[in-house]
């Protein structure tokens, strides 16, 4: 018994040190504008390679899949499609350059890296693809105006639509039976979500007040779970939860209202740190040489010019911005660092990429998500905290 309850004892304390490192000590290091979530990250892979290896631990798995569930379930809340109406010109302009850019890519990694079509499409839309929640999060504090915050909004939210149904297709590739079988559970679920929320509004809301935030929360939890299993990972359905709830805002207002945006944004920002701190803990050891630094630089130095410059140069030709604005937009655009990581992730488990090129991955996104600390001046952060206003819609 005294055996059982010391267990009991260490495992608790263990998790409570856990969650104060991960509460305390990233948000310490922002004022040297190191991001947050890269310092998770390399505390998952210090406790794996130092510590102990809790890689195969269920309840931090838990607390992983939940961070990542709510931070898209979030960014799925944040969709307005009136918003993206008013810039609908220049945003599919934005599209259309971007599809360009991933089937050229995906082009260049078959003919000249000789990847399967699933492989080299899933690697550019690792490297091409702004992680919509994670900039969002961060969008208040990079000391952007009123107007390149909405474009940085707009062109994240259109991107990230349209990266979602490119993974699908990806992933799902494969085999036509496959495809056509995932393609009516996605439609199910998506068609489902919006009939799922007004029974409950129904049924429960009008007896429940004040229910509508664990609603949510449970909901994208369920889809999520959905998702996964059909092969499309957890941000999917989360993804949907919420872009579903946001277009029943007319119907059921206090289910997408701004108090439980934030409730939401809170949520996420609590339970993200747990998500890069597993994913840092389940880095192969062989992803971390010398030739995955000099392949992720490689990478990096191809890539990035490339993103950065090309939305620049569409908003100083064609939507006429000034250059400084145009490039601060862009810069803000360039954190890939939870698209990436999830890509990799799946390519690593499912299509067996080697290590090297898993850890190139990582060093990209490290140095994507660091560029806008250093060049906006801000460094990239979880905690909403410190959002005065939180967004009112």
């Amino acid at each position: 018994m005294n055996d059982i309850s010391l267990s009991a004892i260490t495992s608790q304390v263990l998790y409570l040190s856990i969650v104060f490192i991960l509460l305390v000590f990233p948000r310490a290091l922002q004022k040297y504008r190191i991001p947050a979530p890269l310092t998770c990250f390399v505390l998952g892979m210090v406790t794996v390679f130092y510590v102990a290896d809790y890689s195969q631990d269920t309840t931090l798995s838990f607390l992983a899949a939940l961070g990542i569930s709510s931070l898209f379930l979030f960014a799925g809340l944040e969709v307005d499609m009136h918003e993206l109406k008013k810039g609908f010109w220049p945003l599919l302009n934005h599209l259309i350059v971007r599809c360009l850019a991933i089937f050229g890519f995906t082009w260049v990694g078959i003919s000249y890296f000789h990847f399967s079509f699933q492989v080299s499409g899933l690697i550019a839309l690792a490297l091409l693809t702004p992680s919509t929640g994670f900039i969002l999060e961060s969008l208040h504090g990079l000391g952007l105006d009123e107007n390149e915050e909405f474009w940085v909004k707009s062109k994240a939210i259109a991107g990230e639509l349209l990266a979602r149904l490119l993974l699908f297709v990806f992933l799902k590739s494969g085999s036509s039976g496959d495809l056509g079988t995932s393609s009516a559970v996605l439609i199910a679920i998506a068609f489902g979500l919006p009939l799922l929320f007004m029974f409950l509004g129904r049924i429960v809301i009008p007896f429940a007040p004040g229910s509508e935030f664990s609603l949510l929360i449970m909901v994208g939890l369920i889809a999520a779970y959905l998702t996964k299993q059909i092969g499309v990972y957890y941000l999917v359905g989360a993804f949907f939860t919420g872009l579903a709830a946001r277009q029943l805002q007319e119907r059921m207002p206090t289910l997408a209202s701004s108090e439980n945006l934030h409730a939401v944004q809170l949520f996420a920002s609590f339970f993200v740190p747990f998500y890069f701190f597993y994913s840092g803990m389940i880095v192969p050891a062989g992803a971390l040489q010398l030739e995955s630094l000099w392949k992720g630089l490689a990478i990096t130095a191809v890539l990035l010019p490339f993103r950065v410059g090309a939305v620049a140069l569409q908003r100083i030709y064609v939507s006429k911005d000034a250059v400084k604005s145009s490039f601060d937009v862009a810069i803000a655009l360039a954190p890939t660092l939870i698209f990436t990581l999830v890509i990799a992730s799946i390519l690593y488990e499912k299509f067996f990429i080697s290590d090297t090129l898993f850890g190139g991955l990582l060093v990209y996104a490290a140095i994507t998500t660091l560029l806008p600390s250093f060049v906006l001046k801000k460094p990239l952060s979880l905690d909403v905290l410190g959002v005065d206003n939180p967004p009112v819609h």
